[in-house]
């Protein structure tokens, strides 16, 4: 038995459309107009605490305690207004089709907050294909430390080391260095062109060719 663990936003989906729109909420109400633009959408991958730095200093208003305060806003923006200009990736749910059809265990580790995470799956429709979803909050620790990771393969069913991370960035190059497993890194999400700087096991152009990848990788029996 083995397991491909996803990443979320930026890797299984685009989400940064939804998220830049709650990131521009926060401004609008501080009297900033909307800062960030699709141009951001490298930055909203980042997450929600990103994307209001990067607001902030852009408009030379830099102030963590203004990014304390404004983070839950954010979320509660996000959270009212999760999916409506979300979308996987083309071929996302066909190739986890044919992984689970060929015998791995599906689940998502990802650093958006456990409820937001389930909220956006649901929405999108797709929750019944992973067996297992952690999110940010739901341990002491996130990303990069492995051991999200390996609660995600472990709620499978599967030996935390039979395990592959698929993602879309240095945090998930990292955590799965850490944990000791393969990644394969996505290029055709916001930072698609940096991810081969990071020399991970393995790069996806399209998701076509994750079944092949994966069993290159991490053979089945």
């Amino acid at each position: 038995m083995a397991a491909v663990i996803f990443d979320l936003d930026g890797t299984l989906a685009d989400t940064s459309g939804d998220l830049l729109a709650a990131a521009n909420h926060c401004f609008r109400d501080m009297g900033l107009g909307d800062v960030l633009g699709p141009g951001d959408a490298g930055v909203a991958l980042r997450g929600g605490r990103m994307m209001l730095r990067t607001g902030l200093t852009r408009m030379g208003r830099m102030d963590e305690a203004v990014i304390d305060r404004y983070y839950p806003v954010l979320l509660e923006a996000y959270g009212a207004d999760i999916s409506s200009r979300t979308t996987l990736y083309p071929g996302t749910m066909e190739a986890i089709a044919v992984l689970s059809a060929q015998g791995y265990a599906i689940g998502i580790c990802t650093n958006k907050p456990e409820g937001l995470a389930e909220q956006l799956m649901q929405d999108l429709g797709v929750r019944d294909a992973f067996g297992s979803l952690v999110g940010a909050d739901t341990l002491p620790v996130r990303k990069p430390d492995p051991e999200p990771l390996y609660e995600a393969t472990r709620r499978l069913g599967i030996d935390p080391s039979a395990c592959v991370l698929v993602g879309d960035s240095d945090t998930d190059r990292n955590t799965a260095r850490a944990a000791g497993v393969p990644s394969i890194l996505v290029t055709f999400g916001p930072s698609g062109e940096d991810m081969a700087a990071l020399e991970p096991e393995a790069l996806l152009h399209d998701y076509a060719a994750l079944p092949g990848v994966v069993g290159a990788l991490l053979p089945l029996g």
